[in-house]
Protein backbone atom coordinates (compact mmCIF):
# COMPACT_ATOMS: atom_id res chain seq x y z
CA UNK A 1 0.00 0.00 0.00
CA UNK A 2 2.91 2.46 0.59
CA UNK A 3 4.68 2.01 -2.83
CA UNK A 4 1.09 2.42 -4.54
CA UNK A 5 0.66 5.79 -2.03
CA UNK A 6 4.48 6.92 -3.26
CA UNK A 7 4.05 6.36 -6.82
CA UNK A 8 0.08 8.12 -6.70
CA UNK A 9 2.28 10.84 -4.93
CA UNK A 10 5.17 11.24 -7.42
CA UNK A 11 3.09 11.06 -10.37
CA UNK A 12 0.80 13.90 -9.04
CA UNK A 13 3.43 15.47 -8.61
CA UNK A 14 5.43 15.12 -12.05
CA UNK A 15 1.61 16.31 -13.21
CA UNK A 16 1.47 19.42 -10.98
CA UNK A 17 4.78 20.90 -12.18
CA UNK A 18 4.48 20.07 -16.05
CA UNK A 19 1.31 21.93 -16.04
CA UNK A 20 2.71 24.73 -13.70
CA UNK A 21 5.61 24.78 -16.24
CA UNK A 22 2.99 25.49 -19.20
CA UNK A 23 1.12 27.99 -16.95
CA UNK A 24 4.44 29.79 -16.96
CA UNK A 25 4.97 29.89 -20.87
CA UNK A 26 6.36 32.65 -22.38
CA UNK A 27 3.89 34.92 -23.86
CA UNK A 28 6.12 37.28 -25.88
CA UNK A 29 3.83 37.94 -29.30
CA UNK A 30 6.41 36.73 -31.91
CA UNK A 31 6.29 38.75 -35.31
CA UNK A 32 6.93 36.43 -38.68
CA UNK A 33 10.51 37.44 -40.21
CA UNK A 34 8.76 39.56 -42.84
CA UNK A 35 6.82 41.29 -39.98
CA UNK A 36 9.67 42.42 -37.97
CA UNK A 37 11.85 43.60 -40.96
CA UNK A 38 9.10 45.64 -42.07
CA UNK A 39 8.44 47.22 -38.24
CA UNK A 40 11.70 48.00 -37.88
CA UNK A 41 11.89 50.04 -41.09
CA UNK A 42 8.50 51.32 -40.17
CA UNK A 43 10.01 52.75 -36.92
CA UNK A 44 13.27 54.22 -37.91
CA UNK A 45 14.19 57.58 -37.04
CA UNK A 46 13.25 60.58 -39.44
CA UNK A 47 16.72 62.12 -39.94
CA UNK A 48 19.58 62.99 -42.23
CA UNK A 49 21.75 61.34 -40.29
CA UNK A 50 23.30 58.63 -41.82
CA UNK A 51 24.85 56.92 -38.66
CA UNK A 52 21.90 57.60 -36.50
CA UNK A 53 19.82 55.77 -39.53
CA UNK A 54 22.36 52.90 -39.60
CA UNK A 55 22.80 51.95 -36.15
CA UNK A 56 19.41 52.98 -34.20
CA UNK A 57 17.38 50.02 -34.56
CA UNK A 58 13.90 49.30 -33.31
CA UNK A 59 13.70 46.61 -31.13
CA UNK A 60 10.79 43.76 -30.18
CA UNK A 61 10.02 42.00 -26.85
CA UNK A 62 10.95 38.46 -29.47
CA UNK A 63 14.35 39.81 -29.72
CA UNK A 64 15.14 39.88 -25.39
CA UNK A 65 17.75 42.13 -25.64
CA UNK A 66 18.23 42.09 -21.92
CA UNK A 67 19.00 38.46 -21.73
CA UNK A 68 22.56 39.45 -22.37
CA UNK A 69 24.77 42.21 -21.39
CA UNK A 70 25.61 43.75 -24.19
CA UNK A 71 26.89 47.17 -22.89
CA UNK A 72 24.75 48.83 -25.58
CA UNK A 73 22.01 51.98 -24.96
CA UNK A 74 18.37 51.56 -25.49
CA UNK A 75 16.04 54.33 -25.28
CA UNK A 76 12.72 53.23 -23.88
CA UNK A 77 9.07 55.31 -24.53
CA UNK A 78 6.89 55.45 -21.46
CA UNK A 79 4.36 56.50 -19.32
CA UNK A 80 2.96 55.05 -15.85
CA UNK A 81 -0.64 55.78 -16.88
CA UNK A 82 -2.76 56.50 -19.57
CA UNK A 83 -3.37 60.23 -17.95
CA UNK A 84 0.89 60.84 -18.14
CA UNK A 85 2.66 62.79 -20.90
CA UNK A 86 4.85 60.01 -22.83
CA UNK A 87 8.53 60.24 -21.65
CA UNK A 88 11.98 58.97 -23.17
CA UNK A 89 14.83 57.68 -20.80
CA UNK A 90 18.43 56.36 -21.90
CA UNK A 91 19.99 53.60 -20.54
CA UNK A 92 22.81 51.13 -21.26
CA UNK A 93 22.47 47.39 -20.61
CA UNK A 94 25.75 46.33 -18.35
CA UNK A 95 23.88 44.73 -15.34
CA UNK A 96 23.09 40.92 -15.52
CA UNK A 97 20.20 39.77 -13.13
CA UNK A 98 19.71 36.53 -11.98
CA UNK A 99 16.48 35.49 -11.11
CA UNK A 100 13.90 37.78 -9.12
CA UNK A 101 16.28 40.60 -9.14
CA UNK A 102 15.04 44.30 -10.43
CA UNK A 103 17.20 46.97 -11.50
CA UNK A 104 15.49 50.50 -11.73
CA UNK A 105 15.52 52.41 -14.53
CA UNK A 106 13.85 55.63 -14.51
CA UNK A 107 11.04 57.20 -12.14
CA UNK A 108 7.94 59.12 -13.05
CA UNK A 109 5.01 60.23 -11.25
CA UNK A 110 4.64 57.42 -8.80
CA UNK A 111 5.61 54.72 -11.43
CA UNK A 112 9.01 52.91 -11.86
CA UNK A 113 10.39 51.78 -14.70
CA UNK A 114 12.85 48.53 -14.57
CA UNK A 115 14.01 45.70 -15.74
CA UNK A 116 13.09 42.55 -13.79
CA UNK A 117 14.42 38.88 -13.72
CA UNK A 118 11.21 36.62 -12.83
CA UNK A 119 12.02 32.66 -12.97
CA UNK A 120 11.38 31.18 -16.78
CA UNK A 121 10.90 34.15 -18.52
CA UNK A 122 13.50 36.56 -20.07
CA UNK A 123 14.53 39.78 -18.56
CA UNK A 124 11.48 42.11 -19.08
CA UNK A 125 11.20 45.73 -18.67
CA UNK A 126 8.34 46.38 -16.34
CA UNK A 127 6.44 49.73 -15.10
CA UNK A 128 5.17 49.57 -11.53
CA UNK A 129 3.99 51.50 -9.02
CA UNK A 130 6.80 52.79 -6.49
CA UNK A 131 7.98 50.82 -4.04
CA UNK A 132 5.93 48.04 -5.04
CA UNK A 133 7.77 45.14 -7.20
CA UNK A 134 3.83 43.52 -8.40
CA UNK A 135 3.56 44.91 -11.84
CA UNK A 136 1.11 46.68 -13.64
CA UNK A 137 2.62 45.92 -17.05
CA UNK A 138 5.40 44.19 -18.95
CA UNK A 139 6.85 45.29 -21.91
CA UNK A 140 6.63 41.64 -23.75
CA UNK A 141 2.66 41.76 -23.71
CA UNK A 142 3.65 44.89 -25.63
CA UNK A 143 0.41 44.35 -28.04
CA UNK A 144 -1.64 44.54 -25.16
CA UNK A 145 -0.39 47.20 -23.08
CA UNK A 146 0.58 49.73 -26.10
CA UNK A 147 -0.95 52.49 -23.10
CA UNK A 148 2.85 52.52 -21.19
CA UNK A 149 5.30 50.82 -23.98
CA UNK A 150 5.26 53.29 -27.09
CA UNK A 151 8.85 52.14 -28.50
CA UNK A 152 12.34 50.83 -27.50
CA UNK A 153 15.05 51.58 -29.12
CA UNK A 154 18.93 49.96 -29.45
CA UNK A 155 21.84 52.03 -30.50
CA UNK A 156 24.03 49.57 -32.00
CA UNK A 157 27.44 51.16 -32.55
CA UNK A 158 30.17 51.76 -30.71
CA UNK A 159 30.33 55.94 -31.20
CA UNK A 160 28.52 58.41 -29.01
CA UNK A 161 24.88 57.30 -29.12
CA UNK A 162 22.56 60.36 -30.27
CA UNK A 163 20.52 62.73 -28.68
CA UNK A 164 16.95 61.63 -29.00
CA UNK A 165 13.61 63.83 -27.56
CA UNK A 166 9.70 62.97 -27.97
CA UNK A 167 7.89 65.37 -30.33
CA UNK A 168 4.74 67.09 -28.96
CA UNK A 169 3.06 63.64 -29.80
CA UNK A 170 5.45 61.42 -27.66
CA UNK A 171 7.03 60.59 -31.35
CA UNK A 172 10.59 59.70 -30.78
CA UNK A 173 13.50 62.71 -33.07
CA UNK A 174 17.07 63.70 -32.80
CA UNK A 175 17.50 66.48 -30.95
CA UNK A 176 18.99 68.65 -33.52
CA UNK A 177 20.65 71.57 -30.94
Amino acid sequence: MKKVLSILGAISLVGISTTSLIACKDNIHKYKTEELVKLKEKNKINTDKQEIKDNLEWIAPQEKSFNQVDNKWYYVVWRGNENNDWKIIKFKNVTFLSDKQTKKIDFKNNYELFLYKAPYFPIDLVIGKTNNIVSIVQWREYLKNKTYFKSVYRWNSDTKEPDLILDKNGNVKVNEK
